[in-house]
């Protein structure tokens, strides 16, 4: 029963993504808040979906932890859950991701339009250099920056080494930075198929201060997200709402 609900959902879902794709190309023209618009209409259908066919739902703890000004969230990935719910539990968050997703057909017009911002892991030091004046023209908007430290979806209890993207973000943008732990991965693999029933627990975590020294602001960040992934892959699979 469980492999039939998740075939029902992957095959709902690519409907519904190629739906509002084909449907909504006209947004394009009108800039990130008429993309965003339509995105939190495609993702709160895929969550909908999910909790009806899968029994997979979430929960976001720590908002009252997030400072009143324009931060940078640091999140945790381990899952495709998290690239979609984000759009819609944020306020249009600038997506900072690898270059190769803007070359997938209409989405990658849809992250260009959204505003994200695209890097090309091969390029090295020349690749900061453009992420950061990119940045610096996209903070005027006020916007929240989203970012996934490791560069990549991680499996639960796994680490990879933190990317110097967000180091260089932070230097320079003189923002807090907000790490964000999550689960998803628990319940929904990074190459799997099958989509486990459950409660998807998100967490924002104390702010990091602006201003820190690099080396510093690094293990900081590391120990905290860390620390609070671990915590969250020992907590239940239906914690309290």
């Amino acid at each position: 029963m469980a492999h039939l609900r998740a075939l029902l959902f992957n095959l709902l879902f690519y409907l519904a993504t190629a739906f509002f794709a084909i449907v909504g190309l006209p947004t394009l023209l009108f800039g990130a808040n008429a993309v965003y618009a339509l995105c939190r209409l495609w993702v709160g259908t895929t969550l909908w979906l999910l909790k009806l066919l899968v029994g997979l739902d979430h929960r976001v703890v720590g908002r009252e932890r997030l400072p009143g000004e324009p931060v940078i969230f640091a999140v945790k990935h381990q899952s495709s859950w998290e690239t979609l719910a984000l759009a819609k539990i944020l306020d249009r968050p600038i997506y900072v991701l690898k270059r190769e997703l803007i070359w997938i057909p209409l989405f990658g017009l849809y992250l260009l339009g959204s505003g994200a911002l695209a890097v090309d892991r091969g390029a090295g030091a020349k690749a900061l250099r453009q992420l950061i004046r990119a940045a610096e023209r996209a903070a005027a908007s006020g916007r929240p920056f989203l970012i996934f430290p490791e560069g990549t979806r991680v499996a639960p209890g796994q680490h990879r080494p933190y990317q110097p993207g967000i180091a260089a973000l932070y230097d320079k943008l003189d923002r807090p930075v907000v790490p964000v732990a999550l689960n998803s991965g628990v319940f929904w693999g990074r190459r799997s198929f099958l989509k486990k029933p459950g409660r998807i627990t998100v967490e924002f975590l104390d702010p990091i201060p602006a201003g820190l020294d690099r080396r510093r602001f690094m293990k900081e960040l590391e120990t905290r997200l860390e620390g609070a992934s671990r915590r969250l892959l020992e907590a239940p699979a239906n914690p309290p709402a």
